[in-house]
């Protein structure tokens, strides 16, 4: 005779709650193609949807979902305008432009007014849903094609989220005389996995590290060279590499 399973082992295996989604564009059968092609993806929910602005400023502060999938060209007011107000309505959401605009200044303008990241409509149906994934951990994302724009965009307008200039080289255990503490050769290494785009996993995973690790890295990295968020480190790290 088989022996009984325990009533523990009959329990089913907790799962995570899925990722909620308000998908903003003005365009209808898009919109509802992206809410079809969402629906087909655990772990993700699309949980409301909204035409323009207006309409979207009006629903999140009652659906208040993870992630706010926006479109820039809107009717009235443009998606990159409406991401403070967003925020404002809907603190515990994330702002995810996605759009058609290869736009330099659009991209800086989502960014400084608090957008978690910023794709392009002709992103892969696997990516859209990793990175809106990654956006809800808390994660920037942007399209890899658009980091040459980004570097631009920033330096050019002057942003004062700009990153600084890479400091002079150094010897590993002194600050250098610009207030910079040098990276050590396994934080360069983890730079350069940003500036990629990539996640902790990912990087975890090409370092042959753990992921934990590499949090700690990038914590050390923002503190080091100044910076406030991914999204400056990946910048400054292009920069520095078209300044070589």
């Amino acid at each position: 005779m088989m022996p009984s399973a325990s009533p523990a082992a009959t329990l089913p295996a907790p799962t995570a709650l899925p990722v909620t989604l308000l998908v903003v564009d003005d365009h209808t059968l898009f919109r509802r193609g992206l809410i079809a092609l969402l629906g087909q993806y655990d772990g993700l929910s699309v949980v409301g949807e909204a035409g323009d602005a207006a309409q979207a400023l009006r629903l999140a502060p009652q659906l208040k979902p993870q992630v706010i999938l926006l479109d820039n060209h809107l009717p009235g007011v443009m998606g990159v305008d409406a991401i403070r107000g967003l925020r404002e309505v809907s603190p515990t959401s994330c702002v995810l432009m996605l759009t058609v605009s290869e736009d330099a200044q659009d991209l800086a303008t989502a960014l400084r007014n608090g957008a978690q990241g910023y794709l392009l409509k002709t992103i892969d149906g696997d990516l859209l849903a990793q990175a809106i994934r990654r956006a809800a951990r808390g994660e920037p994302v942007v399209s890899p094609e658009l980091m040459g724009k980004l570097v631009a965009a920033f330096q050019l307008q002057g942003a004062p989220e700009a990153v600084p200039a890479p400091p002079a080289p150094s010897d590993a255990t002194v600050v250098a005389a610009n207030g910079f503490t040098p990276l050590s050769p396994r934080e360069e290494d983890v730079l350069r996995e940003i500036a990629r785009g990539a996640s902790n996993k990912e990087i975890a995973r090409t370092l042959d590290i753990a992921e934990t690790t590499v949090k700690i890295h990038v914590q050390h990295i923002l503190r080091k060279l100044g910076l406030s968020s991914r999204v400056q480190a990946a910048v400054y790290a292009s920069d520095r590499q078209r300044a070589e």
